[in-house]
């Protein structure tokens, strides 16, 4: 069994907590990334776990063990870096065996698991080459075969895909998905880029300012964010925000956006918000992919408004479309056939059952129950 537990980990650097104090269990196999903008603390937690910095305050276990102040080599782990760090006058069979050769490995032995890992990650007829004579997917392929023949109790990923062009991170998170499938050990990733968390993860670390924002699947984050940094975090386009109030209407609560847009909430989400009635410290949140053309009929909980279009952006099977709603700017995630031109207004809707209200005076998500 391969757990990883951090219990209360701070790292310090002088005056300055980079992590402070943070809990996380990774169960055996599972596939857990750790995200958030740079200096949020995700790739020195990373670190922490290899053993290359050392532990301010806290313990990490692996597999029951208390790791804290083990060696990285007595870890029985094995890692892969953004670099590659390919040895560049050794061939890639080379490269993959250099670690079992340094702890003498049998040499059959070494032979099995240096051509298991190659069929694995299709690199059979690459073994011969050195780095220089292969591409940046083709190194980062070899870069994950050498952490896969030795066999360790936990990977480690620490930004694989950051030097690859678009095209590549894209093949790339494919090939860890497919290697995920054959290969089933516990495994923390590290990435600044959302897409590569939401589609490898079965949970996801969200980090910010050395604090755990929230842990949960893809899924969960996506439509049940705990706090307004999450719910602007993950998504892409980001999760629209404007300042709002809770006030009686003629239909019951409404949202006023602004002095002229008040929104009527769904009837089945009136009672979650009872006790913000009268707060205009409020925000809500709303995805790109939740406003829709007012085209008739629509479903209950839609709010209809007009908005006059600013920037229309055509990306293939859609279009995200800026307008400013109650004097924020939004972005709405639209067909191409939705009728939006720049300069000219569109009637909108808003799927009010979609939507999030934040408690700024918090920055939690005010819960649906």
């Amino acid at each position: 069994m391969a757990e990883v537990n951090l219990q209360g980990v701070v790292k310090r650097f002088g005056d300055h907590d980079v992590v402070r104090g943070i809990d996380l269990s990774i169960a055996d196999e599972e596939f857990v990334a750790l995200v958030g903008p740079s200096g949020c603390g995700k790739s020195t937690t990373l670190r922490m776990i290899a053993g290359l910095e050392e532990v301010s305050e806290g313990l990490i276990t692996i597999g029951g063990r208390d790791v804290t102040d083990v060696a990285p080599k007595d870890r029985d782990i094995a890692m892969v870096f953004q670099s590659y760090a390919l040895y560049p006058h050794m061939t890639v069979k080379e490269n993959m065996s250099f670690g079992l050769r340094q702890q003498r490995v049998p040499r059959a032995l070494i032979e099995e698991r240096v051509g298991e890992a190659a069929r694995i990650l299709n690199i059979e007829d690459l073994l011969a080459r050195k780095p220089k004579q292969l591409s940046g997917g083709q190194r980062q392929r070899v870069a994950m075969g050498r952490a896969i023949v030795r066999q360790p109790k936990v990977f480690l990923f620490d930004e694989p895909l950051s030097n690859l062009d678009a095209q590549l991170r894209v093949q790339m998170r494919t090939e860890i998905k497919r290697l995920r499938q054959k290969v089933r050990t516990t495994t923390v990733y590290v990435t600044h880029d959302q897409v590569e968390a939401l589609t490898l993860a079965d949970r996801i670390v969200v980090m910010n300012k050395g604090r755990i924002e929230q842990i949960g699947t893809p899924h969960e984050l996506y439509h049940t964010p705990a706090t307004d940094f999450v719910a602007g975090f993950i998504g892409s386009p980001s999760m629209n925000f404007v300042p709002a109030e809770l006030v009686g209407g003629p239909d019951g609560p409404a949202l006023r956006l602004g002095s002229e847009l008040s929104l009527d909430l769904p009837a089945d989400r009136r009672h979650c918000y009872g006790r913000l009635a009268g707060r205009s410290d409020l925000l809500l949140g709303l995805r790109p992919e939740h406003i829709v053309v007012a085209r008739q009929p629509l479903p209950p909980g839609h709010a209809v408004f007009d908005a006059l279009i600013d920037i229309v952006e055509p990306v293939g099977l859609e279009s995200f479309v800026y307008f400013r709603l109650a004097g924020t700017e939004f972005c709405a995630r639209l067909p191409p056939d939705s009728g939006a031109r720049e300069g000219q207004p569109l009637g909108l809707a808003a799927n009010l059952n979609q939507m999030h209200i934040i408690d700024t005076s918090t920055g939690r998500v005010v819960g649906r129950s």
